[in-house]
């Protein structure tokens, strides 16, 4: 968050509203600096990744770093805040390098506000991936979706987004097989066959006259497989976040921390686009002192689903490509183990 006066918000606002616009680094107002993505940066994470944008190519600084991560475990349905189905809590923590004039009050304050924008929209029970239930009423798993912004050179939201889709995208949920442990009464002695049967195997055991109570499953257990898992379900319904920084009479993407500064209001919006479906517009926030108008947000939503479309293809591009890598990695691994 950069600190300027008033002659230099001044100088900023004549730039980006004179005919040609200018900016400090030559770009159009909607174009975006230089992203780079990669995928897999946290071994012992079940997805990862870090976006940086507008870095330094000669010494990789000066920009925004932002790395995501995801994390599964096992949680009780019923016990505690558990949910059947599985859930999804995020976080964001910002490094106080990242900030260096704020107090701890301010960064907390910085850091929840981050927080809630980014857990309201990936959090929704709308896009709550199927495949995080294990035992349906009893056990499912919880994703922790972690986010740390290391650098802020601007457009902070849009390189969270990015980060914590990607971090998504990269997560593998461990494959699972039900198991039930019972002893039969007639023959004790198999007691310690019978515990080690699973639940398909178990459906064979007695007679036909059996009229036992069924049998129901109690517990699970994590077969090995060399890709460790299967992709969360409904990568599509992930969405991403463009930032609009609204001026008088336009608006531009991808602002600098000195442009953020100069601009009296900024639109967050959250697409996403289902294959064959109309774009789904997942939120929306206004941040800032200014005031807007409900035909001028109309306008923009049609823009910023535009733009956001543009962000959209070339991430999966990317993340298509990253996914590739990762799993010819992961494939070698195995075999050379």
């Amino acid at each position: 968050m950069a600190s300027i006066s008033k002659a230099e918000k001044a100088y900023i606002q004549s730039s980006l509203l004179s005919d040609p616009p200018l900016r400090a680094d030559g770009r159009g107002l909607i174009d975006f600096r230089t992203i780079a993505l990669e995928s897999g940066i946290a071994p012992i994470a079940n997805g990862s990744a870090r976006v940086s944008i507008g870095t330094n190519a000669q010494d990789g600084g000066g920009g925004t770093e932002v790395v995501a991560a995801a994390k599964l475990e096992v949680e009780s349905v019923g016990d505690g805040e558990g949910v059947d189905g599985g859930r999804v809590v995020c976080s964001v923590s910002c490094s106080p390098t990242a900030y260096p004039l704020l107090s701890q009050n301010a960064l907390d304050d910085l850091q929840h506000d981050m927080t809630s924008v980014l857990n309201a929209t990936l959090s929704h029970p709308t896009i709550r991936p199927r495949n995080l239930c294990i035992l349906p009423g009893r056990k499912s798993w919880l994703l922790n979706l972690d986010v740390i912004v290391f650098s802020d050179a601007g457009n902070i939201f849009d390189a969270i987004f990015m980060a914590a889709r990607a971090a998504l995208w990269d997560t593998k949920v461990p494959r699972t097989k039900s198991v039930q442990y019972r002893a039969k009464k007639s023959d004790r002695s198999d007691a310690t066959q019978a515990m080690d049967m699973d639940v398909d195997e178990m459906a064979h055991v007695g007679s036909a006259l059996d009229t036992r109570q069924t049998i129901e499953v109690a517990d699970f257990e994590l077969p090995d497989y060399w890709d460790e898992g299967e992709p969360l379900d409904g990568r599509q319904a992930w969405p991403v976040c463009l930032t609009l920084n609204l001026l008088p009479t336009l608006h531009f993407l991808d602002a600098t921390l000195q442009e953020e500064a100069s601009v009296p209001l900024k639109l967050l919006v959250f697409y996403s686009f289902l294959s064959d479906a109309t774009p789904l517009l997942r939120g929306m926030r206004l941040l800032g002192t200014g005031v807007s108008d409900l035909v001028q947000v109309n306008s923009l939503l049609k823009d910023g689903e535009k733009y956001a479309r543009n962000v959209w293809v070339a991430l999966e591009g990317k993340l298509k490509d990253e996914n590739l890598r990762r799993n010819q990695k992961a494939r070698e691994r195995f075999l050379n183990r």
